[in-house]
């Protein structure tokens, strides 16, 4: 099977970018406490994730405790919690469909061209991953970035961009990547085939214009 380094390389990519978005998702550095003013002595850091939030006193203790209830949450941290679970969904279908379209694995037989559809298939899952990382992850920097710049907001409430948003980007760009080398490599192996068997020449029905002759039939005659 040609391009077999693209192949391997996209499912790589794509283990790395499951990964990632378990982490994104587990972290609870998605919302980290903002530190303004000229007090450079920090006793206390606040972190804010999709199941949790942990406080840091004194860089000894560290406590994290799960919200209570799911119903009090905010409609954008419901939100978020919904894409990230569907974007783990995503990853590990894909993962697993990928992995049938290896050469190595028979359990789809040996056709190279069903073997090329489940790569395919795998990298756009791959690639709807990657936009259902990216969209709470922007949406939330984006709030969080608005509220900082708000004279209205105390400082105490305002909140900088966590550690776990920057590794959702970073995992966005991963499965992008990984399912593009995928989806590329349904491609070529598309186009390979197609030069390895052409449609064969159209061609034009001749008109018989020959007449027909008849054939004479040959009669008995009696002779008395």
């Amino acid at each position: 099977m040609a391009f077999y380094p693209l192949q391997i390389a996209g499912l790589v990519l794509g283990f790395f970018g499951m990964v990632g978005t378990v982490g994104t998702t587990l972290l609870p550095q998605w919302r980290v406490s903002a530190f303004i003013g000229s007090n450079i002595i920090i006793f206390e850091k606040i972190w804010e994730g999709l199941w949790m939030n942990c406080i840091q006193q004194a860089r000894v203790t560290l406590q994290c405790k799960f919200y209570n209830s799911i119903l009090a949450l905010p409609p954008v941290l419901e939100a978020a919690r919904a894409l990230m679970c569907v974007a783990i969904a995503l990853s590990l279908v894909a993962l697993i469909i990928g992995i049938c379209g290896m050469k190595q694995i028979q359990c789809t037989g040996s056709s190279e061209r069903v073997k090329a559809y489940l790569l395919g298939t795998s990298g756009v899952l791959f690639i709807l991953t990657g936009i259902f990382v990216l969209i709470p992850v922007s949406w939330t920097a984006n709030i969080i970035i608005r509220d900082f710049y708000d004279p209205t907001i105390h400082a105490g409430q305002k909140r900088e961009l966590g550690g776990a948003l920057f590794l959702g980007w970073a995992t966005t760009a991963v499965l992008f990547i990984g399912g593009g080398l995928l989806c590329g490599y349904c491609c070529c192996n598309r186009k390979k085939q197609w030069r390895r068997y052409p449609a064969p020449p159209y061609r034009v029905p001749q008109k018989d214009n020959q007449r027909k002759v008849p054939v004479p039939r040959k009669t008995s005659t009696s002779y008395v």
